[in-house]
């Protein structure tokens, strides 16, 4: 079999292609291609899906660097008869992300803006630039791309393009569609071409000229002439009418624009290598205006009073989703900002003031409390505060596709449009629609664009709720156009509507698509069986009724997750939060590779291509899974940025421990996981350590023993461990001393491996703060560790003996109530997340995850108040970095607040992983290099730009190790600042 015969209808499941003609192909490619190629089995699985419910093994993948590479690449898939599948950010919905063909992914390096001509009001970019970028190098001059998705952060200019993507500012300027001027598109031919819109008198010259163009031009001019009367009788004029090819743009009254025409086209014409785009001015002020009604069809009901107003964005959003946040405690002080009610209106305005953009908000309001029954109002005249409101309609989908204690949702009829004045009629009848199928799903989306967005809990794994699925769109689809909607309002037909589109638009309409795309791809080789000629909605399913995964015994027990290892891996649904690259704390790695394999996303996708054994068949031993896993941070960033919470550290911990199963670990899991012991051991002689560690010649070769990168230094043991101290100091002090105030709250401080044996003087200091505040400190009567370093190189065994220690030492303390404070941000992240997770049915374990604290949290209500005893307050700056466990799994606020309290003006870096990550950034080779890289995105510039009086406050141990050596700056740990505050009242 040659690669002629792949992607045939029906041939989208798993399996591989023919060895022999996909080897062939790849060695051409590699010969003729300067970016990545990629056959392997784990880059295929990486690209078998998308954000949708579908999922076909591509033959493989190229990540090329420049348009020469484009067609050095389609030209060789020519020779070899493969597809070609043109792809963006990988977050489309409808399944036209995944085929079997050879996925050119243009995110990692086609990701230049050509040219920004502010006075002109456009732009030139490759097909991998991410929106934001150049929405953030257009906002220089204040200017913008409209259409905004709420995958921002995330989602090429190249995959709008194919998607007709919108957003919510679309009511402003439109659909991509509307702001595209020109493509530079490849043929899967080889014919390169550039193109936009053709007056009549060109249009003719270019079909006299002849050649492949003018046999092009001729076939569109009589196509469009063919279906114009048609075109124009059937095509929605509404504003989301995404489904469809765009043939409308051919028309004469739209000036035969052949570039409009490609938009939406999904991949299945062309290849996009840059587009020209449309630049509009960007309002400088924004106002957001939050309505709240009784229910989201009373919110339905007056959009189009809204719209009277002139908003830029109207958005329109249940209470299913709302409750379905708050089940999953996602954003819930985001959700706090929301007026009363069970459907809201998010109503912003522009203006080139914020007095104009007030007014205009003011002025709505004004009118809606005029008439009878307003709803309840709340205006955001702080961008911080409006930006917080955006988020929680932004994580719509993913919050609403894995809700406690529901079933699971998916996407399939997550985008229809309907006429704005229509959309309260719609959602009513859509609910029924619901309700007869014993469907729940939450509503939100563009209600003034007339575009509603859903999850639907179908049932996707058995045949019967297959079938009912498919029964449901069909009825789904009638109902839309009886309303003179679009089956797609926004993400497009790919898969999950494309069957459908004879309802539509009829059969002949549906025939003129597929001439359409003869034209340009006569060979069917370009994104086939999507939109046209298209697979059945129910075909090529991610799970369906075959779906049966490996369900391995597993060391966690996922109770979040029904017990199950496979469940877990299903958390991520693909919305590709994992690849923004600025702000939060997830990716680390992949904000530095550029990698699908290093986001979360890539890596849970292996995961479950793992269990699902085909094309990954290595099982706990799958080496693909291992290479992605070796550069995960363990940050822990994904359990609290990504909506869906999967939680990668914990997965990678869990493979390890099995793919370790019985052979010998690299050095470096030996020399770090192992530190708590190897503390313990140099504790005794810890000059010596020292000598032994830190002269040059001895150094280099205790680093290569442990694997450790050359270029770091090794931390100093302290002269004298904290636990030493602390006893000797209770040995010698009075027993009168020691008899006072008895009853004085009573805390156990946690004696952490690196604040004991590293930086004993961090600990010191809380001990003193502790004492001058009133509370009587006790230490666990024998040596303990959680065994947070055991879980990066997988010894779970070791760590849950570790933890069943800890319980059974201190039983009674955990018993009487005592709080447990800790200063290292991950151990105590250990009792409050990894716990739980191994002993979910421990009493114990239950109640030492809910005494477990931070002392920047068990004493933030108190800082303000007298307990200072008259100390003076700290002045001068600061610059904060939060430890990733810290932010993730504990919540930052309470240091913050506890910081603002002391009278410190602080910035609270939005650094990310400082990229040191426990023992992560000490290991040899690649971890090293992305480790520094980690820190440069932010951490380290900041700290260097830092005035010298400027405390530097960090209260991880891998954070200050990473700062010291990296900058030379010394850090200060919360506990350091209070100890400062009250002995001193004065910064150094």
């Amino acid at each position: 079999m040659s690669l002629v015969q792949l992607g045939g209808h029906g041939a989208g499941t798993a399996g591989d292609p023919p060895a022999g003609a996909a080897a062939a192909l790849a060695a051409e490619l590699r010969e003729a291609v300067r970016g990545e190629v990629r056959f392997d089995a784990g880059s295929r699985a990486l690209y078998a899906t998308d954000a949708s419910n579908y999922r076909q093994v591509p033959i493989g993948v190229v990540l090329p660097r420049d348009a020469g590479d484009v067609v050095a690449a389609v030209a060789a898939c020519r020779r070899h008869g493969a597809a070609v599948l043109p792809r963006g950010g990988g977050t489309s919905l409808a399944g036209q992300c995944c085929n079997v063909a050879v996925v050119m992914d243009f995110s990692k390096h086609m990701r230049r803006i050509v040219e920004l001509d502010a006075a002109r009001g456009l732009a030139r970019v490759e097909p991998g630039v991410v929106l934001d970028d150049l929405r953030d190098a257009a906002e220089r001059h204040h200017l913008t791309f409209a259409p905004d998705p709420a995958t921002h952060s995330r989602c090429t200019l190249g995959g709008m393009i194919g998607n007709n993507s919108c957003g919510v500012h679309s009511v402003m300027a439109g659909k991509t569609v509307d702001n595209v001027l020109a493509l530079d598109v490849l043929t899967y031919d080889g014919h390169r071409l550039r193109v936009g819109p053709t007056a009549e008198d060109e249009l003719a010259d270019i079909v006299r000229a002849g050649g492949r163009r003018g046999e092009i031009y001729a076939g569109l001019r009589a196509l469009r002439d063919r279906f114009a009367e048609q075109i124009r009788r059937r095509f929605p004029k509404i504003p989301r009418r995404v489904s469809g090819y765009n043939l409308d743009q051919l028309l004469p009254e739209n000036g035969f624009d052949v570039a409009r025409a490609l938009v939406g086209t999904e991949g299945t014409c062309v290849t996009v290598l840059e587009a020209t785009v449309r630049l509009v001015a960007s309002p400088p002020a924004r106002t957001l205006l939050l309505l709240g009604y009784p229910d989201v069809y009373a919110a339905a009901d007056h959009v189009m009073d809204v719209l009277a107003h002139r908003p830029i964005g109207l958005e329109g959003m249940d209470d299913l989703l709302v409750e379905a946040m708050r089940k999953k405690r996602l954003l819930l002080p985001n959700l706090e900002l929301l007026p009363p009610g069970g459907g809201w209106l998010l109503v912003e305005f522009g203006g080139d003031t914020v007095e104009e953009s007030d007014a205009r908000a003011r002025g709505l309001m004004h009118d809606l409390a005029s008439r009878p029954g307003p709803p309840a109002m709340r205006l955001y005249e702080d961008r911080a505060l409006a930006q917080r409101v955006w988020k929680v309609r932004e994580s719509a989908l993913a919050a609403t596709a894995l809700v406690p204690g529901e079933k699971a949702t998916w996407e399939g009829w997550e985008d229809s449009a309907v006429p704005p004045d229509k959309v309260g009629t719609y959602l009513r009848r859509l609910r029924r629609l619901y309700e007869r199928y014993g469907y729940r799903g939450a509503l939100y989306g563009h209600f003034g664009d007339g575009c509603i967005h859903t999850r639907i809990d179908f049932d996707l794994v058995t045949e019967a709720g297959i079938r009912a699925f498919r029964a449901f769109i069909g009825e789904a689809a009638d109902l839309v156009v009886s309303l003179g909607g679009s089956l797609s309002g926004e993400h497009g037909d790919g898969q999950s509507r494309a069957e459908l589109l004879p309802k539509m638009f009829g059969a002949e309409l549906v025939s003129a698509f597929g001439e359409f795309k003869a034209l340009w791809d006569p060979e069917l080789k370009m994104n086939p069986h999507k939109v046209v000629d298209p697979y059945r909605a129910d075909e090529n399913l991610r799970l369906g009724a075959s779906y049966s995964p490996l369900h391995p015994a597993t060391h966690f027990r996922y109770p979040d997750d029904g017990g199950s290892l496979p469940q877990a891996t299903l958390r991520c649904v693909g919305v590709g939060e994992c690849r923004r690259r600025h702000g939060g704390t997830m990716c680390p790695s992949f904000r530095v590779t550029g990698e699908e394999m290093h986001s979360t996303r890539g890596r849970a996708r292996l995961l479950f291509e793992m269990l699902a054994g085909d094309p990954l068949t290595g099982g706990w031993r799958e080496e693909a899974v291992k290479e992605a896993l070796d550069l995960c941070l363990a940050c822990k960033g994904c359990k609290h940025d990504c909506p869906a919470y999967v939680d990668m550290a914990t997965y990678k911990a869990e493979f390890l421990s099995h793919y370790y199963a019985r052979r010998a670990r690299p050095r470096h899991a030996y020399a770090f996981g192992l530190i708590y012991w190897w503390s313990r051991l140099a504790a005794l002689l810890p000059a010596a350590v020292n000598f032994a560690t830190r002269t040059r010649a001895l150094a280099g070769l205790a680093k290569a023993a442990a694997g450790m990168a050359s270029e770091r230094a090794v931390p100093a043991f302290a002269a004298q461990p904290f636990t030493r101290w602390f006893r000797r100091r209770e040995t010698t002090r009075s027993a009168a001393l020691r008899r006072a105030a008895p009853e004085a709250p009573r805390v156990l401080l946690w004696p952490d491996t690196f604040n004991n044996y590293f930086r004993p003087e961090t600990a010191r200091a809380a001990v003193e703060v502790l004492e001058s505040l009133g509370y009587r400190v006790t230490l666990p009567p024998r040596p303990l560790c959680c065994g947070r370093p055991l879980y990066d190189s997988g010894m779970l065994h070791l760590a849950k003996r570790q933890l069943r220690q800890v319980l059974a030492v201190l039983r009674d303390d955990i018993r009487a109530g005592v709080p447990l404070v800790g200063l290292e941000p991950s151990c105590i992240a250990v009792f409050r997340d990894e716990l739980g997770n191994l002993f979910p049915d421990d009493e114990d374990a239950r109640r030492l995850g809910r005494q477990s604290l931070l002392l920047s949290e068990l004493l933030v209500g108190e800082l303000p108040a007298a307990g200072m005893a008259g100390a003076p307050r700290l002045s001068g700056k600061a610059l904060v970095h939060g430890h990733c466990h810290h932010k993730a799994v504990l919540g930052f606020d309470a240091e913050a607040q506890a910081l603002a309290a002391l009278g410190l003006d602080c910035e609270v870096l939005d650094s990310g992983c400082c990229g040191m990550a426990g023992s992560f950034g000490f290991v040899a080779g690649e971890p090293y290099r992305v480790s520094v890289a980690c820190g440069e995105l932010v951490l380290l510039p900041a700290v260097r730009a830092a005035a010298a009086d400027t405390l530097i406050v960090a209260d991880g141990f891998s954070c200050r190790e990473q700062i010291a050596q990296q900058t030379g700056r010394q850090t200060l740990h919360f506990a350091e600042v209070l100890h400062m505050a009250l002995r001193e009242g004065r910064c150094p």
